[in-house]
């Protein structure tokens, strides 16, 4: 323990005399969680998502984390669905895209009204599509084509109406741990 305590209490030393001298040292910068998406990237999704749903009752959202705390996507796809609140649409046709980046995992979720009306040979098909942009790891790409096929089976099945529709959820990418 002393060895700890003295190696601490010279790093306080060095950041305290060191690191206020010059700003652009960064002593722990390896702890820093590293972004999924750059600024530019995380536009262009959220920007897909408000595009597919100016067409659209439908609502689309994004969950991007680092890890995947089940072994079934779905079962954590269907968690944090819950968890967003995204089974209280009007229409229940609600989507969510699930992405667990370092365990290479992912999910779309349908609520009840879409699923009625695009089945399971749907979701399979894009999950199979996201994962063709996936493997040449062109993460938001992928992201902006699923998102913009998702709002088109949303237009077709869930047109916007201008006199009663509005945007039931926020148009983000949530970040999980």
């Amino acid at each position: 323990m002393m060895i700890f305590s003295s190696y601490f209490s010279q790093i306080a030393f060095y950041k305290q005399h060191h690191i206020n001298k010059t700003n652009s040292l960064s002593l722990f910068s390896f702890l820093k969680k590293k972004p999924f998406f750059s600024a530019e990237e995380q536009e262009k999704i959220v920007h897909a998502i408000a595009t597919a749903e100016k067409q659209t009752s439908g609502e689309i959202r994004v969950f991007v984390e680092s890890h995947c705390r089940f072994v079934d996507p779905v079962d954590r796809a269907a968690e944090a669905f819950f968890g967003l609140k995204m089974e209280n649409t009007a229409a229940r046709n609600a989507v969510l895209v699930y992405v667990a980046m370092k365990d290479r995992q992912l999910a779309l979720l349908g609520d009840k009204g879409i699923h009625e009306k695009v089945g399971d040979v749907f979701w399979n098909e894009k999950v199979k599509l996201m994962l063709s942009h996936f493997n040449k790891q062109n993460y938001a790409e992928g992201l902006v084509h699923i998102i913009s096929e998702i709002g088109e089976a949303l237009k077709t099945n869930f047109p916007y109406d201008e006199a009663t529709d509005k945007n039931e959820l926020p148009d983000d990418i949530v970040f999980g741990r």
